[in-house]
């Protein structure tokens, strides 16, 4: 089952209740929050801004290309459709030139002609030559409409006025879907005469139909009314009127956006084919151009969203190592006040202790006098000298006193070295003076002490306080951890360098789990809160050993045993950067 608690930062539910108006400043959560939240701004700010960018840059230049295709694609194909129809009326005009109205009034001669025409250009369904009154005086082609009188007609009316026309395509009388394409020209009399020939639209559909139209795009012509004059893909057939409105005119190709019958967004090209009745157009849809485009954007937001996701893991991560190292910089601080007053209240209790051994010498030494004095006295006297209880009462009141003499001296000795910094140290009396306070409970609980100090190990210069209070807290941490009946062993040796000395302190205790033993040196951790433990005590230990430039390691094993060894440099080197060697001498 998922436990949060394991992956929770140590400062997340740190609470300094001494921290008093100053609390906001050890708050590491809010701090962890508001680092993270300002450098997650500093970097997705930029970053979202600039994909943002990116972005729209790039879809307005992909809406750019596809405007700018569409429009070359009509513009080419408005050329092409110019030059199809502006070649058949050309040929018309050079026919007109070259013959003249009788010569094209020859039924025979005006068939010929109609006959070169389909072969060199084809498309061509008849020749009729069309008087001033309109009428057809010479038809040349398949149907039987010579002598129809077209003077009703627009492209007849057109003709006359321009000098030539293009029609829209329309069933005529042959009823089939056909354009005209009509020449005047004027006989010598002055009268006008017009020389008309029908196309089929096959080479016009035929030209449609072969553009290469993307995104389902559809490409048709119409007339000035919005009447197909070609096929169209979606929007019908031959002169059906398409669904939308006629674009507005424009000498130059135009494209725009816009929706179609079905609301779907669409790109609409178009051009108006000069001196024709046509309108190119081409219909296109915008999703299935902008396909390239979606599929480019899927992968932008992918690599948006893991460069977010990146950033997210990088900052989290950075932040809570910073914050942690803050708060574990705080709890040194805090562990390095509580030395502070560790030591403050151990030199208190040791000039304490010293005034009370000073006053309790005063009265030992009169008790000390009067007990010698009456020892004095039944030895001179015969009537005592035989009386062996009253004189050993007497001896045992005196040697009380001189054992209480000893553990006086024995204090007023650790104290008076409490607040002394550098001197000339011997690890051996160190110890001994630091056994000597375990004497009685060690008895009591019938704990083995071993000492195994080489005489080869020499003085050297140290701290004397912080070498007592290092080896009285392992000591009692050594006691604290054996039962009744213990073994206690202290051993040192000089190293081979012969410039430290490593000392081990080994109990047969407890031991320490291989969890516990990973955290044993930091500040306020204790496996014995319930029986009033600090947490303070093996972690000052270490503070105190590095400070005189050592080195403690630990090595135990759950229910067999633990053992610390404590490493000292015979060259102390204080605060100064002032070396001090080891002195041999006695």
């Amino acid at each position: 089952m998922f436990d949060i608690n394991r992956y929770k930062p140590k400062f997340w539910d740190h609470h300094d209740i001494s921290a008093g108006p100053f609390k906001p400043l050890f708050n590491f959560r809010l701090i962890w929050k508001q680092s993270a939240f300002l450098t997650l701004s500093v970097a997705l700010i930029p970053l979202l801004f600039l994909a943002i960018m990116d972005y729209k840059v790039t879809q307005k230049a992909v809406e750019s290309e596809m405007l700018l295709r569409t429009s070359r694609l009509i513009s080419n194909t408005r050329r092409s459709l110019s030059f199809v129809l502006d070649e058949r009326k050309f040929a018309l005009s050079f026919i007109i030139l070259d013959n003249t109205y009788e010569t094209l009034a020859n039924p025979v001669r005006l068939g010929r002609i109609l006959e070169n025409l389909k072969s060199g250009l084809g498309q061509w369904s008849d020749l009729g030559l069309i008087d001033h009154t309109g009428k057809q005086q010479t038809y040349a082609g398949p149907y039987a409409v010579e002598g129809l009188d077209y003077s009703s007609q627009h492209w007849y009316r057109e003709t006359l006025q321009n000098g030539s026309n293009i029609s829209d395509v329309f069933m005529g009388f042959r009823n089939i879907p056909h354009l005209v394409i009509a020449v005047k020209h004027t006989r010598m009399d002055g009268s006008p005469f017009i020389l008309r020939a029908s196309l089929d639209i096959e080479r016009l559909t035929d030209l449609i139909s072969k553009l290469e139209v993307s995104g389902h795009g559809d490409a048709f012509i119409i007339n000035h009314k919005g009447v197909l004059q070609t096929q169209s893909r979606y929007f019908g057939a031959i002169l059906d009127q398409i669904p939308f409105p006629i674009p507005e005119f424009s000498q130059e190709t135009r494209v725009l956006e816009q929706v179609d019958q079905q609301n779907r967004p669409v790109i609409v090209g178009y051009a108006y084919i000069t001196g024709t009745p046509f309108i190119l157009m081409v219909v296109k849809q915008k999703h299935d151009l902008m396909a390239s485009w979606y599929n480019s954007r899927f992968k932008l937001l992918i690599f948006l969203t893991g460069s977010i996701l990146i950033i997210l893991i990088v900052v989290i991560g950075v932040s809570t190592y910073l914050v942690n190292n803050i708060y574990l910089a705080d709890q040194k601080r805090v562990m390095t006040l509580h030395q502070a007053e560790y030591a403050n209240k151990l030199a208190s209790i040791g000039r304490l202790a010293a005034g009370v051994a000073h006053e309790i010498n005063n009265p030992l030494a009169i008790i000390n006098e009067k007990a010698g004095m009456i020892n004095d006295i039944f030895s001179f006297r015969k009537e005592y000298q035989t009386d062996t209880k009253l004189i050993g009462l007497v001896k045992a009141i005196i040697s009380s006193v001189d054992r209480c003499a000893t553990i006086t001296r024995r204090l007023l000795n650790f104290a008076r070295h409490i607040e002394v910094s550098v001197q000339k140290v011997n690890l051996k009396a160190i110890i001994q003076d630091v056994l000597g306070f375990q004497t009685k409970e060690a008895e009591y609980r019938s704990i083995d002490i071993s000492v195994d100090i080489p005489d080869n190990i020499p003085e050297f210069i140290s701290d004397r306080g912080k070498l007592q209070q290092i080896f009285l807290n392992l000591v009692n941490n050594a006691f604290a951890a054996m039962r009744d009946g213990g073994h206690l062993t202290i051993r040192a040796r000089l190293m081979a360098d012969e410039h430290q000395v490593r000392v081990a302190v080994s109990d047969d205790g407890c031991g320490i789990s291989e969890v516990d033993l990973k955290r044993i040196f930091e500040p306020f951790f204790t496996t014995k809160s319930s029986s009033g433990g600090t947490g303070l005590g093996l972690s000052i230990t270490y503070g105190l050993v590095r400070e005189i430039g050592g080195d403690v390691q630990v090595e135990s094993h759950f229910g067999q045993g633990t053992t610390f060894t404590v490493t000292i440099p015979l060259e102390y080197i204080d605060k100064k950067g002032e070396s001090h060697a080891c002195l041999t001498g006695g």
